[in-house]
């Protein structure tokens, strides 16, 4: 492949939270052949093909290599996988697509509220039914997983097609697995997490596949890309705070011992404008510490880039990649 391949998910909020993302750092996705056309670029960056997927999709297509970057839950990624450490690099999580994947059963069961609970239940359960716990979800590995780490072993999977959170009400299985995000459809169908269900906390990731085919035009590809993403993520948690003040250099030393500001230009004294970098969390303690030490007039703005010219994660990721 000549070209970076970046997987995004082709329809509903997925689709639009992505293109916001990555629309902050000022790259926007083209479709060549308008709407309708799951191909397109990436607008300023040669060497990158954008592909439209569903996100299940881009979790397999990661692990088979035949796309290099892209944006999917973590759940689909330990779903899809059966291994993902060698076969993918999550770079990032991306502050979306929030779901917990969980164990849920029926608030009925009153005296079931932990998985050991359950393991009691599905001791017994044949004995009292004539047949195995059945368990409803699409996350067939990592309900395994989960189940042979509670030593859980006397249930069979119902493999679930549509609604999962309707599967005990309507006599296709016993309980579920499935996500959620704020448990209302859970709780709307009669279903109660356990205490100890959540089985994976996951959002959406920007994700590398350690399997594609990385060559010198794609690491340089994914560099443009992550270098712009951390450009936005640092401006986003900084303040650009100026003012003027005898002893420049002085006060520009204590405000990064004191708040973790950044001089980003140098501090050297003279009749010039003290520019600092405060974090956004420490930016009004830090304005009237500048008050206390001599400042008149403190202006704060906020920033849209911070690019720095050499990144040791960014670096650390390309030499993971082959770099």
């Amino acid at each position: 492949m000549t070209h970076l391949i970046l997987a995004i998910p082709s329809k509903g909020r997925l689709q639009d939270n992505t293109a916001d993302f990555f629309g902050r750092a000022g790259l926007t996705f083209q479709k060549a052949g308008g709407a309708r056309d799951y191909r397109g670029s990436l607008k300023g960056v040669p060497g990158v093909e954008v592909a439209w997927l569903s996100a299940s999709e881009i979790a397999r297509e990661l692990a088979n290599g035949t796309v290099h970057l892209g944006v999917t839950g973590l759940d689909l990624i330990h779903e899809q996988i059966p291994d993902p450490k060698p076969a993918v690099l999550p770079l990032s999580p991306l502050g979306f697509g929030h779901a917990d994947v969980v164990v849920a059963v029926p608030q009925s069961w009153i005296d079931v509220r932990r998985m050991d609970d359950l393991d009691e239940v599905a001791a017994g359960y044949r004995l009292r039914h004539g047949r195995r716990l059945r368990v409803a979800t699409k996350y067939v590995r990592l309900t395994r997983a989960w189940f042979a780490h509670h030593g859980i072993a006397d249930y069979r999977i119902v493999e679930s097609l549509g609604a999962t959170e309707g599967a005990p009400a309507s006599g296709a299985a016993d309980l579920i697995v499935d996500i959620t995000t704020t448990g209302a459809t859970l709780a709307a169908n009669n279903l109660k997490i356990l205490e100890d269900g959540i089985i994976l906390k996951s959002q959406a990731h920007l994700v590398a596949s350690r399997m594609a085919d990385w060559t010198e035009g794609t690491r340089a590809a994914l560099q443009i890309i992550l270098e712009r993403i951390a450009a936005e993520a640092r401006a986003r948690d900084l303040r650009e705070v100026k003012t003027t003040v005898a002893d420049q250099a002085r006060v520009a030393r204590q405000a990064m011992e004191r708040f973790g500001a950044r001089a980003p230009f140098g501090a050297v004294g003279g009749g010039g404008v003290l520019t600092l970098h405060v974090p956004a969390g420490e930016l009004w303690d830090a304005v009237e510490w500048l008050k206390q030490v001599g400042a008149e007039t403190v202006t704060v703005g906020r920033l849209d880039y911070v690019v720095e010219a050499r990144s040791p994660e960014i670096t650390d990721i390309l030499r993971q990649l082959g770099g």
